[in-house]
């Protein structure tokens, strides 16, 4: 079969969960915390922002991959 993007699409979405998963871990020991009303730091602030970009996105990418991988499995047993 062809390169379809699904060996990318599994990489760059799971990089991208990694790294907002870093971040996260980063910004609850390293970077001062969350409290009620956002991040304690202004460091803090940039961690929360990749945090909530980068896993809901990097999910995404990542589902896709692994439907696309699969299909494609799927698809070569037959």
């Amino acid at each position: 079969m062809p390169d379809d993007g699904t060996r990318q699409l599994l990489q760059w979405g799971g990089s991208i969960v990694v790294t907002g998963v870093v971040a996260g871990i980063l910004l609850m020991t390293v970077l001062g915390g969350v409290s009620h009303t956002g991040a304690n730091t202004n460091t803090g602030w940039f961690a929360l922002i990749l945090v909530l970009g980068c896993i809901p996105f990097g999910g995404m990418l990542l589902t896709l991959g692994v439907a696309k991988w699969l299909r494609n499995r799927r698809l070569g047993q037959e």
